[in-house]
């Protein structure tokens, strides 16, 4: 019975990287909203406004495809600390899908949050 339950165990924490992947893209976008951040300022802000704990290992790959696809421009911008930082920032492009995928996400949260809310009642 118990390796069942480790294996369910298993199988949840799968579901929920899977879950936190799928925001990836979104929380990025979403940092880069308010203007243009460094590689490290974008991790800093996923790991305080919201629960996605990431590593560069994860990130750089995923700005180099957002930009690639022409929703983040980045430029290398001399630094007082000595060496240079890449900044990031949104396009057009990008400012459009990020406010898409955050109605999408909005759309869905609602919906989900309708179908769980008899899940998430105290019992009686």
């Amino acid at each position: 019975m118990s390796g069942q339950h480790a294996g369910e165990q298993e199988g949840g924490d799968k579901w929920e990287v899977q879950l936190r992947k799928g925001c990836l893209e979104l929380a990025i976008l979403a940092a880069l909203w308010e203007g243009r951040r460094y590689g490290l300022e974008i991790l800093r802000r996923l790991e305080s406004d919201s629960d996605l704990i990431v590593s560069e290992g994860t990130v750089y790959p995923l700005l180099t495809r957002l930009n690639a696809l022409g929703l983040v421009r980045s430029e290398w911008v001399e630094s007082d600390a000595g060496h240079p930082r890449k900044y990031y920032s949104l396009t057009q492009a990008g400012k459009r899908r990020a406010m898409e995928m955050a109605g999408i996400w909005a759309r869905f949260s609602t919906s989900m949050r309708k179908m769980l809310a008899p899940l998430m009642k105290e019992d009686k």
